[in-house]
């Protein structure tokens, strides 16, 4: 007995650049605070929730719909990354919890560093924008854990202006991606691997 096999062609959209811009333009606004222009408010957690967050939750599932490991696996766990952090913010004030000591919030942010240093590693088989945004990330977590065990003002600074430079490459790799798609050339450089 012959069995019919039908092969469906993926037509759907990349939904890569949408995670980069949901996280490049939280980590912009967030690490501006850091950097020590503003305090935290409502525009940083609602971004935190819904932009930096649910949607990138949502690309992480379509990167698993296009069978991409490396996409579901970095944008669900920095989508969720973004929901905790303002978990980590809200819970105390709510009186849910105590508010982090220091030394927690370095281990939370230490982990998420030795997490981002074996996605940056997956990226120098990926793209240079890839990699400078990865790359940028492993310093923020690890700069803002520092920050925290050490209770260093200026450390604490340094990587916001770190974590701007970061969400910046990551929104500019989003809207190559775009813009590239759209123009179907090179338009805006990523350093694409050979």
């Amino acid at each position: 007995m012959q069995e019919n096999i039908i092969l469906q062609k993926d037509n759907t959209a990349n939904p890569a650049p949408l995670g980069l811009c949901g996280f490049g333009l939280t980590t912009v606004l967030l690490n501006i605070h850091n950097a020590g222009f503003y305090p935290i408010d409502s525009t940083i957690m609602s971004m935190g929730i819904m932009y930096g967050g649910l949607a990138q939750v949502l690309v992480g599932l379509m990167e698993w719909k296009k069978n991409n490991t490396f996409g579901t696996t970095a944008f669900t766990s920095y989508g969720l990354f973004w929901i905790s952090l303002v978990a980590v913010w809200l819970l105390p004030k709510a009186g849910l919890t105590e508010a982090p000591a220091p030394f927690s919030l370095g281990c939370y942010l230490g982990m998420w560093g030795i997490f981002s240093t074996f996605l940056f590693i997956c990226t120098l088989k990926l793209n240079r924008a890839l990699q400078v945004v990865f790359f940028t990330v492993v310093l923020l977590f690890f700069g803002l854990s520092l920050s925290n065990f050490f209770e260093s003002h200026t450390i604490h600074v340094i990587s916001g202006y770190i974590g701007i430079f970061c969400g910046f490459s990551a929104i500019y790799t989003g809207l190559a991606q775009v813009v590239n798609e759209i123009y179907k050339r090179e338009i805006m450089p990523l350093g694409s691997k050979k």
